[in-house]
């Protein structure tokens, strides 16, 4: 795909309040030579109707592959999904100021998350550290970040420190996947419970932990952690809006798994379902990848790549159990990542292998989804995220 930096010198992002309805949407992506891609790249998105705007380049940065933002002030933090970066092991995350009006971002520095690859980032809701998952590295960082939203260094030391390493319960224990599972991959992380907590999906491990985290700190500690389906692979995690039940999506054998927080911010593991129709048997080249609630509670969405479409799911009364609603084609190859739009309306796909995002209808009474028609060109989406 051609470098669209041309498009972005000439264009602005139009202020969320200049059309009812419009606000920002984010594309983070893998950058090489192959996919063309420079950076983070931000379109208008209307809520009300659906239309999604061109994207241009908001900022130059290096495997932008997450994204996430600080709940108060206009700064955006992406991981750098590399193996070292700034002459440190591991990778990074990086800071982004927001420039409100013309929807550009400038750096405000990086600093390492000592593990390698790191591919989810989130950050408190007070917005007193950022948290990364790293998937090479099969560890977790916590950084704290300044007033003014800046990233600070890792904390390390005997007594408390701001990263963790995944590692086996048993040194010869192995996962059931050679390839996937030779070691701790830690592939998500997310602030649950009393946000003192987050919840890490391990692939490597077939593990999703509860960690503990001090956000004046910036430490993190393992708490508990429960085990899933040898195989099972758990990718991502998804939040109810009760904040207690909960899902991830497992990438190798393509399900989805019901959890329950308890009062104690441990994790139960529940049921767990298929994210593909009982008639595709053939799942060879196929994985899961990401997860999502509806903002009502009442539907979960997960995506298949190589299927390439969306699981549409109903949350069975007030458990964890989802009915199957069938797998909507998503228009696009290899979904990576989809996010629902503010309000609920509308979903979007980025198709990290067609350069793609599609967008479809949400039917909020039914759950179903609906191609809109609407696709535009994006080099290699890997994250969708709508600023809080």
């Amino acid at each position: 795909m051609p470098s669209i930096r041309t498009a972005c010198v000439a264009a602005a992002l139009v202020p969320a309040a200049a059309l009812a309805g419009e606000v920002p949407v984010w594309f983070g992506t893998y950058t090489n030579a192959k996919t063309g891609s420079e950076g983070i790249y931000v379109a208008r998105f209307n809520t009300e109707t659906g239309a999604l705007a061109p994207p241009v380049l908001a900022g130059v940065a290096t495997n932008p592959s997450f994204l996430a933002f600080h709940p108060r002030l206009p700064m955006l933090y992406a991981v750098s999904e590399v193996a070292g970066a700034g002459g440190k092991p591991g990778g990074a995350v990086e800071a982004f100021a927001i420039d409100e009006m013309s929807g550009r971002i400038v750096s405000r520095g990086a600093e390492s998350t000592g593990g390698a690859g790191p591919c989810a980032v989130t950050v408190d809701p007070l917005g007193k550290v950022v948290l990364a998952a790293s998937y090479g590295g099969g560890s977790v960082a916590c950084l704290g970040l300044t007033d003014d939203g800046r990233l600070t260094s890792l904390v390390s030391g005997a007594g408390a420190s701001g990263f963790l390493q995944h590692s086996w319960h048993r040194r010869d224990e192995t996962g059931i996947d050679p390839k996937r599972q030779d070691k701790p991959h830690a592939h998500s992380v997310d602030v649950v419970g009393d946000s003192h907590h987050v919840v890490v999906c391990d692939l490597g491990l077939d593990t999703v932990f509860v960690h503990r985290f001090d956000p004046e700190r910036a430490v993190l500690v393992p708490s508990q952690s429960a085990k899933l389906t040898p195989g099972a692979g758990p990718r991502h995690f998804a939040l109810h809006p009760d904040r207690e039940r909960c899902w991830c999506v497992n990438e190798l054998d393509l399900t989805v798994t019901g959890l329950r927080l308890d009062g104690r911010h441990g994790v139960a593991v529940e049921g767990t379902c298929s994210t593909l129709p009982p008639d595709v048997t053939d799942r060879s080249g196929f994985s899961s990848a990401e997860i999502a609630v509806h903002p009502n509670g009442r539907f979960v969405y997960a995506s298949n790549r190589g299927h390439d479409s969306i699981a549409m799911f109903r949350v069975v009364d007030d458990t964890t159990a989802l009915e199957f609603l069938g797998a909507e084609p998503t228009r696009a190859r290899t979904p990576r990542h989809f996010a629902i739009a503010p309000g609920g309306r509308f979903l979007l796909v980025g198709g990290q292998a067609s350069n793609t995002v599609t967008v479809f209808a949400i039917d909020e009474t039914t759950g179903r989804l609906t191609f809109t028609g609407t696709s535009i060109d994006v080099p290699s989406p890997v994250c969708i995220a709508f600023r809080p």
